[in-house]
């Protein structure tokens, strides 16, 4: 079946949606009337047409129904575009406010409340985790010794030392995904009954203890369901529940008002974000439905946001944790956070599917680039991370720059991840032309 297409309706940020933006989505661009040539080190206008082309080039091929593309610098908007539109079935236009299930972009947001706890000493870092979720304390490694077949079952092996808060935040846990990878332990993580019924964080931590890890804490990096645990682990700690403790706490100082484990007012059910067909499914228990309120508050992958929304978080992370006068971590804090947690000094594995790729570390709820790609010299200390979604986040401190880009395609958005941040650094003399 051929994919619905669209002319794009391109929303350009300039002087007169400034205003409209703040008002919707509560954060002023405070961009001039007049349109200014980029200073040196900055996109310049033939970069960010190019850029937006290439996101039209993508509408017109029906490979996306439409997004938005938000790239700041030194705290100001370079850029800001809305492309296509939010939902193919109602050919509603892709504006600022339009909401999008930003699945593991989630991660970023949970690893700051819980280091919001470490900094005022109600969490450590090297605290077991069983202290806060009682039943990880009987935790056992799985050991496949099945041969092709899988005709012996997986042997059951004691922990060497118990699972820890900071092997939560760097994915050291021993805890997995069942969406990748085909070991005995992958299978069980994959079973549908994980994730049956209305479950709250403390079924489901408790569910996940119950399952052998992948791997003894602190040998191999495992992308994981360690953040979920890490979401009841802040619960524990705080007397609340983590949407309480992130809206208290993060969402509503930081003015993120559309930001949230579900879209709870029906008035803006229509500014959901919603995929083709094919990019429709769930993923790690996560329903494609937004509109639909549970009690599972996934800090993995459960958060929908806007661009705007979500840039004030990055912001705030890009200043060392400071944003309008206002304090949410230390400043350390950040820095430790976005700097290499897992490199070779602490014999930690990167084994087939180390996600950060052979160009990164990872720090505790960030990628983090450590060295530059071939042909670049993209900047060392770049963090980052992306959604199942296909939207994606980048903070590069160096340049004093972020970017999000905003989507609803699971089938495309890492090779357009990809693309548009080769281009904007191509764009910044950060790489090699390949055109």
């Amino acid at each position: 079946m051929k994919r619905w297409q669209t002319e794009n309706t391109a929303l350009r940020c300039l002087a007169a949606a400034a205003f409209a933006i703040s008002l919707v989505v509560g954060w002023a661009f405070e961009l001039r009337a007049e349109s200014r040539t980029p200073a040196v080190g900055t996109l310049s206008p033939a970069a960010l047409k190019r850029l937006g082309d290439t996101i039209r080039n993508e509408i017109t091929n029906g490979k996306i129904p439409g997004g938005i593309l938000l790239i700041q610098q030194h705290g100001k908007p370079v850029h800001f575009e809305c492309f296509g539109v939010r939902d193919p079935d109602t050919v509603l236009p892709m504006t600022p406010d339009t909401i999008f299930q930003i699945y593991s972009m989630s991660k970023a947001v949970t690893s700051v409340a819980a280091m919001m706890l470490v900094d005022e000493g109600k969490l450590n870092l090297d605290d077991s985790v069983s202290k806060y979720v009682h039943s990880f304390a009987e935790a056992k490694v799985g050991v496949d010794t099945s041969d092709e077949a899988g005709k012996y079952p997986l042997k059951l092996e004691p922990l060497k030392r118990p699972i820890t808060i900071r092997d939560l935040l760097r994915h050291t846990s021993g805890i997995t995904y069942g969406f990748f990878g085909e070991s005995q332990v992958q299978k069980l993580y994959a079973n549908p009954l994980l994730y049956a019924g209305d479950y709250d964080n403390a079924d489901f931590a408790d569910r996940i203890a119950v399952l052998p890890l992948a791997d003894q804490p602190a040998t191999r990096w495992n992308y994981s369901h360690s953040t979920d645990v890490l979401g009841r682990v802040i619960e524990v700690a705080s007397g609340q529940t983590l949407y309480q403790f992130e809206k208290h706490r993060l969402f509503d100082p930081l003015g993120m008002s559309d930001t949230a484990y579900y879209v709870a007012d029906k008035r803006k059910w229509p500014l959901i974000a919603r995929g083709f067909l094919v990019d429709r499914f769930r993923v790690a228990g996560i329903t494609d439905d937004p509109t639909l309120p549970r009690r599972w508050e996934s800090g993995g992958a459960g958060l929908v946001s806007t661009t705007g929304n979500y840039a004030r978080f990055l912001q705030m992370l890009l200043n060392g944790g400071e944003l309008d006068g206002k304090r949410y971590v230390k400043r350390e804090t950040v820095a430790l956070m976005t700097s290499d947690q897992i490199g070779p000094e602490t014999g930690i594995i990167h084994g087939p599917f180390y996600f950060p790729g052979p160009t990164s570390g990872f720090g505790l709820g960030f990628a983090v680039r450590t060295s530059p790609p071939p042909d670049t010299n993209w900047p060392l200390g770049e963090y980052r991370w992306d959604g199942a979604g296909g939207s994606f986040y980048f903070v590069d401190p160096v340049d004093e720059m972020l970017g999000v880009f905003m989507v609803m395609s699971p089938t495309q958005g890492y090779r357009m991840q990809l693309n548009l941040k080769t281009i904007i650094y191509e764009a910044m003399g950060r790489g090699l032309r390949k055109d």
